[in-house]
């Protein structure tokens, strides 16, 4: 199908526009314009060639709306148009439904409280509240690290949510709004944060790291990634995936070598046993356990301000 009068003279407006900052701000502004309108058009040309491969490889049968909307990259295009075949609150839903696992290892879950319009208390775009039930008392940084989880799946599913209130979690500074877009794609490299063991939950901003070379778990093995900075336990537990910091509470030892014994893990040194489904409960205190995200074969993790080592 040719190209519309209307889309022509868009180009051509676009180019009159380029002109223009460049007789208004110099050779400087019209350079920076240039780069700003060829990273708007390298951005949809990765959503075009997405399209393409998502209906390429799509089997017969598939609704090529529901495929297109499920896409992170395409469905974030398609938001940004109104052409989403979900409504908002569908897609707030799915968001919450991916975190579900994590939260129920808090022995917790999360209702829709509201979504507030545009401008509600100066936000730029829609204001999601939530509230929490149930999630575990005297976990460390318990409600700031389902937050982090939270804000991730949303960022990714509904990117017009600019912020995202969870009634009964308290902000100890001020929240950074949501990107709006799209969230950082799960295999670009992250930004360089601070490495170290002594970083701990609500001390820094988390950074969301995905988890690459991860060996296949089955049900009821577990593994240590990352030999240096933040080691983190990894646990295969039918249905879910759970993530630890690789320290004992009761010892202080570590946990590579523990033993897992249906929903327990049993440590090696000291033989202090930790519930996995419930956030690592356990008589001696409990483990602390880390945000992750699993979703189509890639697994994420957020750690406040710690950069993970490349992985085993």
């Amino acid at each position: 199908m040719a190209a519309t009068a209307k889309e022509q003279q868009a180009g051509e407006h676009i180019a009159a526009l380029l002109d223009e900052l460049g007789r208004s701000m110099g050779p400087a502004g019209r350079d920076l314009a240039d780069e700003l309108v060829h990273s708007i058009v390298e951005f949809y040309g990765s959503g075009l060639a997405r399209v393409v491969e998502l209906l390429r490889d799509a089997p017969d049968g598939t609704d090529p709306l529901t495929l297109l909307g499920g896409d992170e990259l395409v469905g974030g295009l398609l938001v940004l148009h109104d052409l989403h075949p979900e409504d908002t609150l569908t897609r707030v839903g799915r968001a919450l439904d991916e975190v579900r696992p994590y939260l129920g290892s808090h022995a917790g879950d999360v209702d829709i409280a509201g979504i507030d319009p545009e401008g509600a208390e100066g936000a730029d775009g829609l204001t999601l509240r939530l509230r929490l039930r149930g999630s575990c008392d005297g976990c460390p940084s318990s409600a700031q690290t389902v937050r982090w989880t939270i804000e991730e799946a949303v960022a990714r599913r509904v990117p017009e949510i600019s912020k995202v209130e969870v009634e009964g979690v308290t902000e100890e500074e001020p929240q950074s709004k949501l990107l709006q877009i799209m969230s950082r794609p799960p295999d670009a490299p992250a930004g360089d944060v601070p490495a170290g063991d002594g970083a701990r939950p609500g001390s820094a901003p988390a950074e969301w790291q995905p988890l690459t070379g991860l060996p296949a778990l089955a049900d009821g093995e577990s593994t240590v990634y990352g030999s240096a900075g933040t080691p983190l336990l990894l646990i295969r537990l039918p249905g879910n995936l759970y993530a630890y910091r690789d320290h004992c509470p009761g010892c202080a030892g570590r946990l590579g070598d523990a033993v897992v014994d249906g929903e327990r893990l049993r440590c090696p040194s000291c033989a202090a046993e930790y519930d996995i489904r419930r956030a690592g409960q356990g008589e001696h205190g409990h483990l602390e356990p880390v945000p992750l995200l699993e979703e189509n074969g890639s697994v994420r993790v957020a750690l406040p301000g710690i950069l993970l080592a490349a992985g085993p």
